[in-house]
């Protein structure tokens, strides 16, 4: 299975990269919902949190750090939201997991 997250990973699409390395890659959304929208996603295909097994930790977890690391770097100090979005009912788009970080004003809730 090839989503546009994968064509981003090998360069095949263009995209606004914040950060890459070995395990995961950051980039601004191309649809912001926030003055600040930038996506984390592992390079591993990894269809959503439900599809998640052990040896995904790794890449999970170094995600989760990218996440925070960017959203310093981006100005977020006052705060952001960090969403995974699962299946179709959660609202997931694309087949590959991704961390959507949100930012840059008052967020409320509940969302959507």
């Amino acid at each position: 299975m090839s989503s546009i997250f994968s064509k981003i990973i090998s360069k095949e699409i263009p995209a606004d990269i914040l950060h890459e390395d070995d395990l995961c890659l950051a980039f601004r959304d191309i649809n912001p919902q926030a003055p600040t929208h930038f996506l984390v996603i592992p390079k591993k295909e990894i269809v959503s949190m439900a599809d998640l097994v052990d040896e995904d930790q790794a890449a999970v977890g170094r995600c989760l750090l990218i996440a925070s690391r960017v959203a310093f770097e981006q100005g977020l100090e006052n705060g952001y939201r960090l969403i995974a979005n699962t299946g179709e009912d959660g609202g997931q788009e694309v087949p590959h997991l991704h961390f959507h970080v949100l930012g840059g004003r008052n967020l409320t809730w509940p969302p959507g």
